[in-house]
């Protein structure tokens, strides 16, 4: 059982001043599994005041400081990460292989990364007597969704203290646990009172003063589209920047040329991994019709192979997903592709058979479905689940228009024996992060969509950049 019944504010561990406790499920069992306290309005001002006071100082610190405790950061994160691949498994339900080898690395490396980009960056362009400086906004909220408990937070945090901000985090309310021991990590690596802090709670309380609220300059929020519609418009009337990055329905374009095996290792790492909950999964893939039963063969054989269930098994592939609610949600989805008439080729509505002590766990059978029209809920709403649609086409242009033709623009992959035209048709794809074949997933380049996933750009100098403004400086002669 897991408890926390502090707030992090302006160094120090507090209680709130007009909290509430909730409880939280494990994801494995359905049962208790955690304790923590949500703060209120009333510790959201606390929060931004002693980020306002801080703000002149650690804004006037050179980037040499920045970068040294941008590494001091990065170095205690490293000590910790047992321990935080424990939160996030305890949080998301994430097997604990997949927690050790991505979420945390993932998240301790944004630090590293940000210190390496800030480097690299020139803050001051001088051009004969005039000099464009770029400088730090000022007082940022952070909000940030549950699916990747350490990255997103560690990634914001990252480019805001690099970019010398002050900042307000307020993680996901169904997955706290890892922010409480970011805290840690912060205050343990000697981040100055102030600069960072923690409030816990629910969206419609902190989320909604922190958008609104006058002495915040910046909002960067990660989650659902229509919820980024609320946040822009509490934001409106103090005209403060709003980055976003929303959903996806990500498309991989296996073309003719392609190996089967990379297309399908591709569907099930980046469709299947994280439980399918994933902004940038890619849960649509798009199939030359004359191979669709050699993959979808392939396919099958491969998710016939992995393990569904407990998180702590170090051989689990898949764990539950979320929550109670969220697995209702991916049962509904399910329900829908079977009513369109599409075609299901395994798993299915349901949970899959687990021994006693998981079934009341959230878990969802890996699941696929083939004849997806791309009219389909299935093939245009964002499921996030463990949920793949398959598609045929019958030429390449046909399955760019496919790929193309939705709302989102996260994220896309394309599959091809042929570097030259993977890349072409990695160039025709509205998204704004494309990969190719098995490439690994790079977390030090901009990372952000087209369309309705959002504006602006996460990670690295880019990243950065979101968090500084410009100031013209004319006429200067010393």
């Amino acid at each position: 059982m897991r408890k926390a019944d502090q707030l992090y504010i302006n160094g120090e561990w507090t209680a709130p001043v007009d909290g509430t406790v909730q409880e939280l499920t494990d994801p494995a069992t359905g049962r208790c599994g955690g304790r923590v306290v949500l703060g209120g309005a009333g510790d959201v001002g606390r929060a931004v005041r002693a980020a306002r006071e801080a703000f002149p100082a650690f804004g006037a610190t050179s980037p040499a400081e920045r970068i040294e405790l941008l590494e001091a950061i990065g170095a205690e994160y490293a000590r910790r990460a047992e321990d935080m691949a424990q939160a996030v498994t305890a949080e998301l339900g994430s097997p604990i292989s997949l927690s050790r080898s991505l979420h945390v690395p993932a998240a301790q490396r944004q630090f590293h990364h940000a210190a390496e980009a800030l480097g690299r960056m020139d803050l001051v362009d001088r051009r004969g007597t005039t000099w464009v400086r770029r400088e730090p906004i000022g007082v940022c909220a952070l909000i940030t969704p549950w699916n990747y408990p350490a990255l997103q937070p560690a990634g914001k945090v990252a480019s805001a203290l690099a970019a010398g901000c002050t900042v307000v985090l307020k993680p996901a309310q169904a997955a706290p646990y890892s922010a409480l021991l970011l805290a840690e990590i912060l205050d343990a690596a000697g981040v100055p009172a102030g600069v960072f802090n923690l409030v816990l709670g629910r969206g419609s309380v902190v989320g909604d003063v922190l958008n609104a609220h006058e002495d915040v300059d910046m909002v960067s929020f990660t989650g659902s589209g229509p919820v980024s519609v609320g946040v822009s418009a509490a934001a409106a009337p103090t005209a403060k920047r709003v980055l976003t990055e929303l959903g996806g329905k990500s498309p991989q374009i296996v073309l003719p040329d392609a190996d089967l095996d990379i297309a399908v290792s591709t569907a099930v790492l980046y469709g299947l991994g994280n439980s399918g909950q994933t902004c940038g999964a890619a849960s649509r893939t798009l199939v030359p019709r004359d191979r669709l039963g050699a993959f979808l063969d392939a396919l099958t054989a491969r998710i016939d192979g992995l393990r569904v269930g407990d998180p702590q098994a170090e051989d689990t592939f898949m764990g539950p997903v979320v929550s109670h609610g969220q697995w209702g949600t991916v049962q509904g989805y399910i329900h829908q592709g079977i009513d369109a008439g599409a075609r299901l080729v395994t798993g299915g509505p349901g949970k899959p058979a687990l021994p006693a002590p998981l079934e009341g766990g959230h878990f969802v059978r890996p699941t696929v479905f083939a004849d997806v029209g791309n009219d389909m809920a299935i093939a245009r709403e964002e499921i996030f689940g463990p949920v793949l649609s398959v598609i045929a086409y019958d030429s390449v242009e046909e399955a760019l228009g496919m790929a193309n033709d939705s709302p989102f623009g996260l994220c896309g992959y394309v599959t091809s024996s042929h570097p030259g035209r993977a890349r072409a048709v990695a160039e025709q794809m509205r998204t704004g992060y494309v990969l190719i074949n098995d490439a690994d997933f790079d977390f030090n380049t901009p990372w952000g969509g087209y369309k309705q996933s959002g504006n602006g750009r996460e990670w690295a100098d880019f990243g950065i950049g979101e968090y500084l403004e410009t100031k013209s400086i004319v006429g200067v002669t010393a």
